[in-house]
């Protein structure tokens, strides 16, 4: 089965984007592992509004990778990428997880996190710490309605201050399969 790798940057106080949506706060200077993370991946899991912003501006660093944009409002993406409704969410991430090919990257938004965090499929969190506080802005995690431990895989210290901790969700154990 393949990995799902949620792998993006956020501010020391949590947030993905600043309160005007502004990303001018995430590091550039140094490579941080993503030539080597995308090497790995062939696929990226994306909202509406991540596909947008990265097909406007990037979009051609995207260009290798399988898009699954997940949406209820979209009715067009470009090339052989494919968008995913709501109602379609388990038993499509199921089919595509199982296909073989390499890792998959979820890049986000905050609430698409949110329903993979929920429906238990994300295998690592690749958080990519920047050493600074936003205030105010997106938060990274919306919506979680209970607690999710996870377990610390690594974490990687740059000369920049920016650190990468590397979790996995801590699996449960349902006392409920006992009865019967």
């Amino acid at each position: 089965m393949r990995k799902v790798i949620l792998n993006l940057a956020m501010s020391l106080d949590g947030y993905i984007e600043g309160p005007n949506g502004e990303y001018d706060w995430c590091f550039a200077d140094q490579d941080y592992g993503m030539t080597e993370f995308l090497n790995s991946t062939d696929a990226i899991f994306l909202g509406r509004k991540s596909y947008e912003m990265l097909m406007a501006a990037y979009p051609e660093m995207f260009a290798a990778l399988k898009m699954y944009v997940f949406s209820d409002t979209l009715t067009h993406v470009e090339g052989n990428n494919e968008i995913i409704t709501r109602g379609d969410f388990k038993l499509r991430v199921y089919e595509i997880r199982n296909q073989s090919g390499a890792n998959i990257w979820l890049y986000g938004g905050a609430e698409l996190v949110s329903a993979f965090i929920a429906h238990n499929q994300i295998n690592e969190l690749l958080l990519s710490v920047h050493p600074t506080i936003l205030g105010s802005g997106k938060p990274l995690f919306i919506d979680i309605k209970e607690r999710t431990d996870l377990v610390l895989l690594g974490s990687e210290q740059f000369s920049s201050g920016l650190v990468q901790l590397r979790y996995t969700l801590k699996p449960k154990f349902d006392m409920g399969m006992l009865d019967g």
